[in-house]
C-alpha cells in the first residue's frame, strides 16, 4: 500500500499487533521509530526488521523519551496501552496513568511536533454488555471495566484534537485481533492463541459454559491495512470506526476447528460461565467501508490456518 507520510511513530510497536503494523510500514517504505517499554511486548517480535527500524526502549508517560522518538514524526499509531482487563480492574489508578494521560502526552507532544495523523487503538470493550447485534458506532458506551472508560477517554481526546487542532485523528475500535505472534500466556491473550497453543501440545482446551458464546475475529493483516488506512482517509478524521470482520463464530465451533487443524480431535473440557462475559459480539463494518474503504481480505478459515501453522512452528523450535 502507497503510504502518504514518510516517517511513522509506532508505540507499543514491540507488540502483537503493533510488531505487525511496524512490519507493514518498514515494507512500505516508511521510516518507523517504535516506541515500547516492553512491559507485555518482545523485541523477538521485531526481528524480522530489527535493523530497518528505530527502536526506543522507553515508556509514553515519560515527557522526554516521547518528544525523542516523535520528533520528525509525520503520522503516529498509538497502540501502547495496559492492555490486560483485570490490570485496570485491580489497579485502576496506575492503569489510568498509562491509558488516560499517557494517551493525552502522546497526543499532545503530536500537536507540539506538527504530526499530520494519529491513529488511536481503541476496542470494542467499549460496548461492554449492549445486547444490540451488531454493533454498530453510534451505541451508547457501556463500560464494565477501567480498560473500556480508558478507552473511551482516549476516543474523546482524539476527537478534540481533531476538533479544536484540526490533527487528523481516528480511533479503530478492535474486535477480536488474531494472528501469529499473540501471546498465549498475556492475561489479555485472544482465546485463538490459547486454543492454538493447547491444540499444539495436544492438550484439551477450557471453555466456559456451553460454547455458546460468540465473537467477531479479525485476522491481524487486516487490522494492519485498516491503520495504514484511517491514516490517510479524509472522512475518518474526528470518528470511531469499528475493525472486524462483520461474521462471528460461537466458541464451541472454534476448538472444533482448530483441533481439525491438528487432526486430533481432543475434546474440551468445560467450567462454569465466567462472571461478566458477554454472550455475543460481532462488529457492524458498515462505516470502516464507506469511510476508509476497507473490509476484511483474510478468511477467517485462511487466517486461522496461518495462525496455525506459525504455532506450529513455534511448538517444534521449543521441543528441539
Amino acid at each position: 500500500m502507497a503510504l502518504s507520510f514518510k516517517k511513522a511513530l509506532v508505540t507499543g510497536g514491540a507488540g502483537f499487533i503493533g510488531s505487525h503494523l511496524t512490519e507493514a510500514l518498514a515494507a512500505a517504505g516508511c521510516r518507523v521509530t517504535v516506541l515500547d517499554n516492553l512491559s507485555s511486548g518482545s523485541l523477538a517480535n521485531l526481528g524480522a526488521v530489527a535493523d530497518a527500524i528505530d527502536f526506543r526502549q522507553g515508556d509514553i508517560c515519560d515527557p522526554e523519551a516521547v518528544e525523542e522518538a516523535m520528533r520528525g514524526c509525520e503520522a503516529v499509531f498509538h497502540l501502547a496501552a495496559v492492555v490486560s482487563v483485570p490490570q485496570t480492574v485491580e489497579n485502576p489508578v496506575a492503569s489510568a496513568r498509562v491509558n488516560d494521560l499517557g494517551t493525552v502526552q502522546i497526543f499532545e507532544a503530536a500537536r507540539q511536533n506538527g504530526v499530520g495523523s494519529i491513529v488511536f487503538a481503541s476496542s470494542s470493550a467499549v460496548y461492554g454488555d449492549d445486547p444490540q447485534l451488531p454493533k454498530t458506532e453510534d451505541l451508547p458506551p457501556r463500560p464494565l471495566s477501567p480498560y473500556a472508560v480508558q478507552k473511551i477517554s482516549g476516543e474523546y481526546y482524539a476527537r478534540v484534537y481533531f476538533q479544536l487542532y484540526g490533527i487528523h485523528t481516528v480511533s479503530l475500535r478492535f474486535f477480536n485481533v488474531f494472528g501469529p505472534r499473540q501471546d498465549p500466556s498475556s492475561p489479555y491473550s485472544g482465546v485463538i492463541s490459547i486454543f492454538m497453543t493447547r491444540a499444539v501440545a495436544g492438550r484439551p482446551a477450557t471453555i466456559y459454559g456451553d460454547g455458546s458464546q460468540s465473537r467477531d475475529f479479525v485476522f491481524v493483516s487486516d487490522v494492519v491495512r485498516a491503520n495504514l488506512l484511517a491514516a490517510a482517509s479524509p472522512a475518518a478524521a474526528g470518528e470511531a470506526i469499528n475493525v472486524g470482520s462483520g461474521r462471528s463464530i460461537d466458541i464451541k465451533r472454534l476448538w472444533q476447528q482448530v483441533c481439525r487443524l491438528d487432526a486430533r480431535q481432543t475434546p474440551a473440557q468445560y467450567t462454569d460461565p465466567r462472571p461478566g462475559d458477554i454472550h455475543a459480539s460481532v462488529a457492524d463494518i458498515g462505516k470502516s467501508q464507506a469511510m476508509l474503504g476497507f473490509s476484511p481480505e483474510i478468511s477467517f478459515e485462511n487466517g486461522l490456518q496461518q495462525t496455525f501453522e506459525w504455532y506450529q512452528r513455534s511448538r517444534q523450535e521449543q521441543t528441539r
